[in-house]
């Protein structure tokens, strides 16, 4: 079988801002979204050299998008936020991260904050989700869910196109396997193609012939399924594992190690070539999940740091605690001196004067579980 990568790249990023926008804005985007509503067609707003198209929808908000080489753009209307929700929702288009990555999505939002007049600072950023993709040329390969190695308790969905089932009378024709939870990891494996052509998305036939072309190869042609069929793998990583297991907030934490959360996923879930053996975790790595975790380590090494956040607080709250360990046993023999303790009497000394000191935390006139809690909020593990 041969692996022909025609794309790979991010192909999506959402964070948040927590801030307001500006009265002039909200005056702005309020006379545009009532007349989306009057016209029943987005009104374009122009700020600088940016375009703004406002749709009538959004409830209480504002919902509008920069076009296909922008964002979607999410604004809560400030005089009826919700308590504790961000004001802002930025989800960056396919086709601007697959030009021109996280570069380009940083720069965009820049470009256009300033444009909007809303000031932010980098600590109000959230990074909510972001997705990796590889697409291949593999029209023998149709995706089989019981060929996923997951851990546990993940819930993988198979999904069938009504297209495809009509043109096949032995059955349906799987389009796609979908795999674990969009607010941790999540990955799909579907048939770009046919989404491409169902959309009308032909930007990417353009990327996957430009590709072909620079391996010396005919453009694809997208009549012939045998000959165009092109594979989808999509990694999805959001918020829980971003935040709690990579500390990932913000766009230096993002260029930073967001290669580690698509490593960690490469490891964490496989696409396999099943064997008799009972035990899923000794079968052998597909073919074109080697290819994707290959292009994930190629295309992510400048975002990878090789360690894990946990890790560092882990390491550091271990040598804290050794620390304090050397500090209690050297006390204690202080203590025993003090007191005339020899050598041989220093088992017993230590284990009766905990029980006394145990004594004395019972009658301390502020409980132990204030007392605590007043010492653990001084350390930062971080």
């Amino acid at each position: 079988m041969n692996v022909e990568i025609l794309h790979s790249g991010f192909d999506g990023l959402r964070l948040t801002i927590e801030t307001d926008i500006p009265p002039a804005l909200r005056e702005r985007l309020s006379a545009a979204k009532a007349e989306a509503v009057e016209t029943n067609r987005e009104c374009i707003l122009t700020f600088d050299e940016i375009s703004l198209g406002v749709r009538r929808s959004g409830g209480m908000a504002f919902s509008a998008h920069t076009g296909d080489m922008g964002a979607e753009w999410y604004f809560l209307d400030p005089e009826n936020r919700p308590a504790n929700n961000p004001g802002i929702t930025v989800d960056f288009r396919a086709f601007l991260l697959a030009t021109g990555g996280l570069r380009a999505a940083q720069d965009h939002l820049e470009a256009c904050m300033r444009a909007f007049g809303i000031p932010y600072g980098e600590n109000q950023l959230r990074v909510t989700r972001a997705d990796f993709a590889v697409d291949f040329l593999a029209p023998w390969f149709e995706p089989d869910r019981t060929h996923l190695v997951l851990p546990p308790k993940t819930r993988a969905v198979a999904f069938t196109g009504e297209s495809d089932t009509e043109t096949h009378a032995s059955g349906a024709r799987v389009t796609g396997l979908r795999a674990g939870r969009g607010a941790s990891r999540q990955l799909v494996i579907y048939d770009k193609r046919a989404e491409v052509i169902e959309k009308g998305k032909a930007g990417w036939v353009e990327m996957w012939n430009a590709t072909r072309a620079s391996m010396g190869k005919p453009a694809l042609d997208m009549a012939d399924p045998d000959q165009s069929r092109v594979w989808r793998f999509e990694l999805r990583v959001g918020r829980k594992q971003l935040r709690e297991r990579f500390g990932i907030r913000r766009w230096a934490d993002l260029h930073a190690q967001v290669g580690d959360a698509f490593t960690d996923f490469c490891e964490g879930m496989r696409y396999c070539i099943p064997t008799k053996d009972r035990n899923r975790a000794r079968w052998p790595t597909h073919e074109l999940w080697q290819a994707v975790t290959h292009t994930v380590a190629l295309d992510l090494h400048e975002n990878i740091s090789g360690t894990l956040p946990r890790n560092v607080k882990d390491a550091n709250r271990a040598e804290h605690m050794r620390m304090l360990d050397r500090q209690l046993l050297g006390l204690f023999i202080s203590r025993a001196a003090a007191s005339g303790v020899m050598a041989d009497e220093f088992s017993d000394f230590m284990e009766g004067h905990v029980n006394a000191l145990q004594r004395a935390s019972d009658e301390h006139p502020v409980p132990i579980n204030e007392r605590i809690g007043k010492a653990a909020a001084r350390y930062r593990w971080a």
